[in-house]
């Protein structure tokens, strides 16, 4: 018993104080997230029923506080998850986004009365499940003193390639493909959403870093390459908002939130291996936990967003590469559907 506890003591040293500070801010960011979907909903209906619908053009939600407190919770839930970078490394932080889909689900569940079908439930514990994996072998993030250290990491030669694959492949997909197929096929759009999310959230990072740094009285806002992050942030978020709303605009919201998720989330692990050389750290045992967790959540993520809108005896359509448009009557119809309708099965 001795031997066995001294072998569990010396091969698991726990989470560093700036991992659990991470944790618990990406755990917080998740919360508030999650829960400011369902504010903004109820926000929605209630300003819909007694004004024009935002669906259909009206802005009557600018007008309805509730909306406006789901904005506020939001921006609260942003605010954490973009700490949790200056804490904990990316392969810890980005996975955790799954728990604000967890929450979400529950709380419509409760709240709004949107029935969780008994595989969205699955889909719920496989993610808490994957989570936790990733949260009990996650990389202690590195020592890192000063700004410049992070822009050194940047200017690596292997971040300098993967960056420049990066912007090629956006500008190639901007450029070539989005204009001809961007309508009908939803990874191109998502794509573009996901490669861009990947150097944003190196930015975010690196400028969470020189804030932390600063606020512990260490001023990094004299050095320029602090300033030069946070001009990259900017441009890449306004990018990645530009392509998400294109995305969510042309394709099922059920659709583009699972296959963004896992796209963003691989590409933004890859940067982070590559620039702050998370897996150095690590074992092979421990990596591949880690892939193994975030595989689940994977699996989780895909399970809750296919199922959500299933109802009994329903079952599940599959329908590849068609944005929404209307058909000869008029009426919009999602061309990713969910769910068939009795009237597709009786004609």
């Amino acid at each position: 018993m001795a031997l066995g506890g001294s072998w569990v003591a010396a091969d698991y040293r726990g989470m560093s104080a700036d991992n659990v500070k991470g944790l618990v801010l990406a755990l917080s960011s998740s919360a508030f997230i999650g829960a400011s979907f369902i504010i903004k909903k109820k926000g929605l209906k209630k300003a819909g029923a007694s004004g024009v619908r935002a669906g259909v053009g009206g802005y009557s939600y600018l007008y309805e506080p509730l909306w406006w407190a789901g904005m506020i919770t939001m921006i609260v839930g942003e605010v954490a998850n973009f700490a949790a970078y200056a804490f904990a490394p990316a392969i810890l932080v980005t996975p955790l986004g799954a728990v604000s889909i967890i929450i979400s689900a529950a709380l419509a569940h409760i709240i709004l009365q949107e029935r969780l079908h008994i595989f969205g439930v699955l889909g719920c514990v496989l993610c808490v499940v994957g989570s936790t994996t990733i949260v009990l072998h996650a990389p202690q993030e590195r020592e890192i003193d000063s700004v410049k250290e992070v822009w050194d990491l940047a200017t690596e030669p292997a971040f300098l390639c993967y960056a420049t694959i990066v912007i090629a492949a956006i500008f190639v997909l901007t450029f070539c493909y989005i204009p001809q197929y961007g309508q009908t096929h939803i990874m191109f759009y998502v794509g573009v959403c996901s490669l861009v999310g990947s150097l944003s959230v190196m930015g975010v990072k690196a400028l969470g870093i020189a804030l932390k740094l600063t606020f512990s009285g260490i001023n990094q806002l004299i050095y320029p390459q602090t300033w030069a992050f946070t001009i990259v942030v900017l441009i890449c978020v306004v990018t990645q908002m530009n392509y998400l709303n294109k995305a969510l605009d042309t394709f099922n919201t059920a659709v583009v939130s699972p296959v963004y998720y896992v796209m963003f989330t691989s590409l933004t692990i890859l940067a982070s291996v590559i620039m702050f050389k998370d897996w150095d750290r690590q074992d092979p045992t421990q990596i591949v936990t880690e892939l193994c967790g975030f595989v689940i959540i994977i699996s989780g993520t895909f399970l809750l967003h296919k199922t959500k809108d299933m109802a009994d005896g329903g079952t599940l359509c599959l329908a590849l590469r068609l944005p929404k448009h209307a058909d000869e009557n008029g009426f919009k119809y999602e061309g990713i559907p969910l769910t068939c309708q009795e009237s597709s099965w009786s004609s």
